[in-house]
């Protein structure tokens, strides 16, 4: 199936034809806000024949031939779940006045399949046309960085930003810089490219706590999830002293009313983002999975699956606030019974967007592998974005989801072309 949306009344920029090489947007050129639409400028299905494995691009908004957004990959991964998760990364570089559109690629599929690396790469042939020049493309779900890393050096694409590097003037030192900060080397023995977006998830708890007037260390915290990003957000939380008190991951929820030592935690976890409980702390509580929504905390963090909390289990929340750390964490239904329970929930495309605002400005030249000046700039960016947010949810009563629509849909103005260097 390969669907493109374009009716009369909602004329989409026509698809830019692929040359041998692509040039640096030159300085003349304007790029133009990208149309908001209700539909996705297109769909594509693709059926992998080794397996039967199905999978996904979806093409939100493109804004100067560009669009970006993660390749996930999970068993039951649908067509509507790709094509909400590529509108709400059309959310994130328009709240994050990012020069670029929203996409995103899924796979059904079981990551911890011996065939899925295979399964990748052959989904990534099928879509070269877009990631060799239009889709940007990273980590996600079942899909570590450097893994899709390594499917693009071998289609001979270099990394997964590919499709943005080529246009750069220079794109040797562009894609070096892209390397250069994705491996930066930061405290816990992580590297930069792997915690900035939890590091921003991080401070959006953090944001919240200010806006309450509270300590860090008065704030109790409950994260679903402790992959790539829970795991991040976690660790930076444990860092500024807040109460991290419940995690989850696949085999259940584990607690510590005085706080979970996040660090030996994260020492235990394996490549999926599962904690090894033969080596638990003897004092750690195991519960059932399904314990972390209903964590009695300040703020719960849902940072594994889309459409974790439902109008099933919203009343099961007794978090003042939701941070959503995963993609669409919070189904429309549940997030409108949360709102008319007191409980604001903030979303994803502000939440979790640090590492894709991260992404451009490292390939913009604006942050480069010092990782304080990446930290620096993220903090602010997040603080000032959630304050906004909480003030209008206390002052007027409307919902941060709306707060940040209305920021998706007036951008900043563009002054002048955007070139990567």
């Amino acid at each position: 199936m390969t669907t493109i949306h374009n009716p009369a009344e909602d004329t989409a920029p026509a698809l830019p034809a692929v040359p041998a090489t692509v040039p640096a947007v030159p300085t003349d050129t304007p790029v133009t806000p990208a149309i908001r639409r209700p539909e996705p400028y297109l769909r594509l299905q693709w059926t992998d024949a080794a397996t039967g494995a199905v999978g996904y691009l979806v093409v939100h908004t493109l804004r100067g031939g560009l669009a970006t957004g993660g390749t996930r990959m999970r068993a039951g991964c649908t067509l509507s779940e790709v094509e909400d998760l590529a509108r709400g990364m059309a959310a994130k570089t328009a709240t994050f006045d990012l020069p670029i559109g929203g996409a995103k690629g899924g796979i059904d599929f079981d990551p911890k399949d011996p065939r899925a690396v295979g399964v990748l790469e052959r989904f990534c042939e099928a879509m070269r046309p877009w990631i060799d020049a239009h889709w940007v493309t990273a980590e996600d779900l079942g899909v570590p960085q450097h893994l899709i890393d390594e499917v693009f050096e071998k289609l001979g694409l270099g990394q997964s930003y590919h499709a943005a590097i080529r246009r750069a003037a220079d794109p040797v030192a562009t894609l070096e810089r892209v390397r250069d900060g994705l491996n930066a080397a930061v405290e816990g023995g992580f590297l930069l490219g792997d915690v900035i977006g939890g590091y921003g998830v991080a401070h959006a708890c953090l944001a919240t706590a200010v806006s309450w007037g509270r300590m860090p260390a008065e704030t109790t915290v409950a994260i679903q999830g402790v992959g790539t990003m829970g795991g991040a957000a976690a660790y930076y939380l444990h860092e500024a002293g807040m109460r991290v008190t419940t995690v989850a991951d696949a085999a259940g929820a584990l607690h510590r009313a005085g706080g979970l030592d996040i660090p030996a935690l994260l020492e235990l976890r394996d490549d999926y983002g599962e904690i090894d409980r033969s080596r638990l702390p003897a004092d750690v509580e195991q519960l059932p999975r399904t314990a972390v929504l209903s964590a009695e905390v300040d703020i719960l963090v849902p940072a594994a699956i889309s459409y974790a909390i439902t109008p099933d289990n919203s009343f099961d929340v007794r978090a003042r606030v939701v941070v959503e750390a995963a993609n669409a964490a919070t189904t429309p239904e549940a997030e409108a019974m949360l709102a008319a329970r007191g409980v604001p929930v903030l979303p994803d495309f502000v939440a979790n967007a640090g590492a894709v605002a991260w992404a451009w400005w490292l390939l913009l030249g604006q942050v480069d592998d010092v990782p304080d000046t990446s930290f620096d700039r993220l903090r602010t960016t997040m603080h000032t974005k959630v304050a906004r947010l909480l003030s209008a949810w206390t002052d007027d009563g409307i919902t941060p989801r709306e707060t940040g629509r209305r920021w998706a849909e007036d951008p900043a103005p563009t002054t002048g072309a955007v070139v990567i260097p």
